[in-house]
């Protein structure tokens, strides 16, 4: 099981190279045109995703430190480097839409009198393109792995390909007379931005402060009540450690059962929550009843 999660982690890297891959060369492209063309919507896309490849490549160090085993001073193992990472990623999101809304506003109040060059459009479309393909690789790996970097990196892939479209859409109506409607568009672009670190960040701190998704505990206790030999559920608890949960349960059972009768009651509960949940600890304390 421990090394399945660690080969889950590992995969999970080609999200992140692809994604730095795919900024690098779509930055430099929205940026060269944005400046040529005199759009600042293509600009401030363009600067998105220069530091979208910083974020990506926190995420992959992310990944990367999840993987070291348990020492001395992490006796759990490594596993929340990758919520961290999903953590300092969204920080960086943030101060990047915040930049970018205020380059914005500053051109409305300062006033814009010339339309960008049509060919921003036609570059805001093709990169929306490239990286809406990039979102759906990452998404499904992200969702077969079950990791929640990957699945961050997944969420700016989607919000930049949207921004890139709707970036193309101002640069549009910009040719019809309405010079002011591409740094409109800088402005929703930044507030996309900002609105895409705020989801990241609230689903990483969630984990890291031990949320866990009511729903899916009430499937852990659906099972654990199915359960031979298991009288009820005194409690439970559950937490996250990157793309792994660690289950403790305490169970009422028959107080005329032995030791090993017990122990073996609890065992099934362990296998059936490993099997059916992809749990990958549980901790079960047997009570009489």
């Amino acid at each position: 099981m421990e090394n399945e999660k660690y080969l889950a982690l590992k995969k999970g890297e080609q999200a992140a190279y692809i994604s730095i891959f795919a900024y690098i060369f779509l930055s430099i492209l929205k940026l060269a045109v944005g400046y040529a063309s005199n759009s600042e919507a293509l600009k401030a896309d363009g600067l998105n995703n220069s530091t979208d490849v910083i974020a990506s490549i926190v995420v992959l160090i992310g990944l990367k430190l999840s993987q070291k085993p348990a020492d001395k001073d992490h006796p759990y193992g490594h596993w929340k480097a990758e919520t961290v990472a999903s953590m300092v990623s969204s920080f960086i999101m943030m101060a990047v839409g915040i930049e970018v809304l205020y380059d914005a506003v500053t051109t409305i109040i300062n006033g814009k009198s010339e339309s960008p060059d049509p060919l921003s459009a036609v570059t805001g479309i093709f990169c929306g393109a490239v990286m809406y393909a990039v979102y759906r690789y990452n998404h499904k790996l992200a969702a077969k792995i079950n990791s929640q970097a990957v699945m961050a990196a997944a969420k700016d892939n989607l919000s930049d390909a949207w921004v890139s479209i709707g970036t193309a859409a101002g640069i549009i109506g910009a040719q019809f007379n309405l010079p002011w409607l591409d740094p409109i568009t800088a402005v929703i672009v930044g507030l996309l931005i900002c609105n895409t670190a705020w989801d990241i960040f609230r689903d990483a701190s969630h984990s890291l402060t031990d949320g866990f998704d009511v729903k899916e505990m009430s499937f852990f206790k659906n099972t654990i009540e199915e359960i031979s030999g298991v009288k009820g559920i005194k409690d439970i608890k559950a937490r996250n450690y990157g793309n792994s949960a660690v289950v403790d349960v305490v169970i009422l059972v028959n107080s005329n059962l032995n030791i090993r009768e017990a122990h073996d009651v609890a065992t099934k509960v362990e296998n059936a929550l490993i099997k059916e949940h992809d749990v990958f600890d549980v901790n079960v304390h047997v009570e009489p009843n």
